[in-house]
């Protein structure tokens, strides 16, 4: 890895030991007023890798935000060497609204590529692709579970890429998913680019849960330290439990609509048959024990009090790397 004197981003031109703020600026508002999303770089004196750490690709996983939100504010985004791009919100349009989509109702994560003259989703991607990714050699990217379904911190990786399964090791979050690429999403794009990326997955949506941010935060640290990037004033502490590698998985769907409760937590061993969640209604008459269909880890549990038949509850490991 190499860095290059002069970093020329977005039109503005950034040199060793500098820091800058440029503008990602791709549309307005209606009403005219411009939207800029800060993007934050930190270049060091001495010569080394380009990280970048993005987050907020879906308006409503706050979660992500704060974890980049916290690199920055503790000052972990000035490296010992290489340069550090954040960018804490990338669908900011949908963050301002409190909306996963972008206004034009598309997923950003899946226009990618993009393209110069396509939907306004479309032209994010593409000027995100053409104009930072390529100045990276790894790229953090850290988003949060879907809208009451509590993910367990995750890293998410293809199977067969020993770069990859070291780094989620080194980043040390309680869970490592083998999941594939899907199709004109960020992760998949920066792999045919040939960029690595990890994608960190925690929390539920709309929510700022103080373990996850935690993992994240210390996730970051500790590749950081192991790119030799880490400023000296932080220190750097092992993961408390080994990482769990899951080779496989499945959702346990309700049987019944009602008043669901779990009764494990996320994170937790359960053996087959044990009971893990409860169906209720609400006149005492109905009451239906969720069990663990096999031995496996709970590494998602959903926390709408209200279910209907058929809705994903739990999501349970079926096979691990051994």
């Amino acid at each position: 890895m190499s860095q290059k004197k002069i970093l020329d981003i977005l039109g503005e031109s950034v040199g060793l030991g500098e820091s800058k703020e440029v503008s990602f600026n791709v549309a307005k508002l209606h009403t005219q007023n411009t939207i800029d999303v800060p993007v934050i770089i930190e270049r060091s004196k001495i010569p080394g890798p380009t990280i970048l750490i993005t987050a907020g690709i879906h308006g409503d996983e706050v979660n992500g935000v704060e974890v980049v939100r916290q690199i920055i504010a503790k000052g972990m985004n000035k490296p010992k060497k290489g340069t550090i791009i954040c960018i804490p919100v990338i669908n900011v349009f949908g963050f301002i609204h409190m909306d996963r989509e972008f206004p034009d109702g598309r997923d950003l994560n899946r226009v990618f590529p993009g393209g110069k003259s396509g939907s306004l989703a479309s032209r994010v991607a593409h000027k995100l692709i053409s104009e930072i990714v390529p100045h990276a050699d790894l790229i953090l990217d850290f988003h949060t579970g879907g809208s009451d379904r509590f993910n367990s911190a995750q890293i998410r990786i293809i199977k067969g890429d020993p770069k990859l399964s070291k780094l989620a090791t080194i980043f040390g979050a309680p869970f490592v998913l083998y999941s594939k690429n899907l199709s004109k999403s960020f992760r998949n794009t920066c792999y045919k680019l040939g960029v690595p990326i990890l994608l960190f997955e925690g929390g539920k949506s709309f929510h700022i849960d103080t373990t996850v941010t935690n993992t994240g935060v210390n996730g970051a640290k500790r590749i950081l330290h192991h790119y030799g990037m880490l400023p000296n004033k932080f220190k750097v502490s092992k993961p408390k439990k080994k990482c769990v590698f899951i080779s496989d998985s499945k959702w346990i769907r309700a049987n019944y609509s009602g008043m669901f409760r779990a009764s494990v937590k996320i994170n937790q061993k359960v053996k087959k048959d044990e009971v893990i969640g409860h169906i209720t209604d609400p006149y005492g008459k109905f009451h239906h024990f969720i069990k663990a269909p096999n031995n496996g880890y709970i590494f998602n549990v959903n926390e709408s009090p209200i279910i209907y038949q058929g809705d994903a509850i739990f999501h349970i490991t079926t096979k691990l790397k051994r």
